[in-house]
């Protein structure tokens, strides 16, 4: 999918792989009746890598890269990840906000043309319980810009992982949407 159409999305479906290895991802477009319907990214976190790096393809020949993104330092719990585009040129950034997330999960997302948005788990209840009885619970996103929900990301109940994103902010970078919402599946434990 181009960049131009993968902007028009307002729904979007990620799934995590199976795999013993290495944490992949694909992306879907939704269908128009809510279920996952063309892929527009495959993602792989890079094995192995001093500084955490995903890579997202068109698809899972990873032929053609759309985006990634990458640690700025070596394991840090406030690490900044640049998220750039298939040249290399910066598309925005986000980080986790460590002192915020120990009670409850806080990324700050950053989108040059857009300004900052902050995610928090949408519920303080469910963060309290996922960390200290109930690690399995989902867990549902909202990123706010100026008041309202820019996008949110929600976890299904499922054998592995599954998400739908939705987005409202039309100035939001898909890529970076995507991006994000992949971090929180394969960085949000750490």
């Amino acid at each position: 999918m181009d960049t131009p159409t993968l902007q028009k999305q307002q729904t979007l479906h990620l799934k995590q792989r199976i795999t013993l290895m290495v944490n992949q991802y694909e992306v879907f477009a939704s269908d128009g009746s809510g279920t996952p319907g063309d892929l527009v990214a495959f993602a792989q976190q890079k094995r192995m890598a001093l500084k955490e790096q995903v890579t997202l393809y068109t698809d899972s020949t990873k032929s053609q890269v759309v985006a990634g993104f990458k640690a700025r330092q070596v394991i840090d719990l406030g690490a900044t990840y640049d998220v750039t585009d298939a040249s290399g040129s910066a598309i925005g950034n986000f980080r986790k906000d460590f002192a915020k997330s120990l009670l409850q999960s806080t990324w700050h997302l950053e989108q040059p043309s857009v300004g900052v948005i902050t995610g928090t788990e949408r519920s303080l209840p469910v963060a309290l319980l996922r960390r200290f009885v109930l690690s399995f619970l989902p867990y549902h996103f909202d990123f706010v810009r100026n008041g309202a929900v820019a996008f949110s990301v929600n976890k299904k109940f499922s054998l592995r992982d599954r998400y739908v994103i939705t987005i409202n902010d039309p100035e939001l970078d898909r890529r970076l949407v995507i991006a994000m919402a992949v971090a929180l599946d394969a960085l949000q434990a750490r």
